[in-house]
C-alpha cells in the first residue's frame, strides 16, 4: 500500500515538473528548431525568471509575477537579438554574452543574496490550493497549475505560428536571404523570435522558483 501511494507521488511529481521544465523544451523549439539559433543564454534566462519571479512574489503580487518574469525574459532575448542582428556578434556568443551577463544581474535581482526563501510567501500553487479546497482536484492542484501553463502555451505557438509573422518566423529559419528578397526584415523576425523564446524560458524559471518555494542563483 505505502509502496504504490509512494510511486503516484513520484509520478505526479515527475508530471508537475516535466509540465514545468516542458516550457523550455518550447522555447528552445523556437529557437533551436524555428529559428535555427542556438541561443545559449537558456540557462540565465531560467534564472532571470525565476528570480524576477519570487522577487515580484514576495513582494506580494503572485499573479503579476509571472508576467514580470515573463517581460524580463523577453528583454533577454531582445538582448540575445540585438547583439546578432546590429551588432553583428555570432549567435553562440552572443548567447554566451548574455548568459554571462545575466548571472551579475540575477545576483542584483534577488538583493545580493544567493538565495531567497519563499517558504511564508504566496504564489500561484498556493492560490490553487485554496481555490480547489474541497474539491476532487484538491491534491492535483501544483499538477493543474503546470499544465494549464503549458496548454496556453501551446495553443499560443500553434496559433501565433500560423499568422503571417509566425509563418515569417518559420520562413527565417529555413532561409532568411528569401526572406529578405520578399521585403520581410530577418532582424525583425528573430528578435520576435528570441523574445518570445525567452518569455517561455522565463516562465518556466518563475513556475519553478514558486513551485519548489526557493530560488537558487
Amino acid at each position: 500500500m505505502l509502496a504504490s501511494i509512494f510511486s503516484l507521488n513520484v509520478i505526479q511529481t515527475a508530471l508537475e515538473l516535466g509540465c514545468i521544465y516542458g516550457l523550455v523544451a518550447l522555447a528552445l523549439f523556437l529557437s533551436y528548431s524555428i529559428l535555427n539559433i542556438a541561443d545559449l543564454s537558456t540557462d540565465g534566462c531560467f534564472t532571470l525568471g525565476a528570480t524576477v519571479g519570487a522577487a515580484v512574489a514576495i513582494a506580494g503580487h503572485p499573479y503579476l509575477s509571472l508576467p514580470a518574469a515573463m517581460a524580463a525574459g523577453m528583454l533577454s532575448g531582445f538582448i540575445t537579438a540585438l547583439l546578432q542582428t546590429k551588432m553583428g556578434v555570432n549567435s553562440l556568443l552572443s548567447g554566451i554574452i548574455v548568459n554571462t551577463a545575466l548571472y551579475s544581474v540575477n545576483i542584483a535581482v534577488m538583493g545580493g543574496s544567493s538565495l531567497l526563501n519563499m517558504n511564508k510567501t504566496e504564489t500561484v500553487f498556493t492560490k490553487a490550493r485554496a481555490l480547489l479546497q474541497g474539491t476532487f482536484l484538491a491534491e492535483q492542484y501544483k499538477l493543474l497549475v503546470a499544465a494549464i501553463a503549458v496548454i496556453a502555451v501551446i495553443v499560443f505557438l500553434a496559433l501565433f505560428l500560423h499568422t503571417r509573422l509566425g509563418l515569417a518566423i518559420r520562413a527565417t529559419g529555413d532561409n532568411a536571404a528569401m526572406v529578405r528578397a520578399s521585403s520581410i526584415n530577418p532582424a525583425f523576425t528573430i528578435t520576435v523570435g528570441l523574445c518570445i523564446s525567452g518569455a517561455l524560458t522565463a516562465l518556466s524559471g518563475g513556475l519553478l522558483a514558486q513551485y519548489q518555494k526557493s530560488c537558487d542563483i
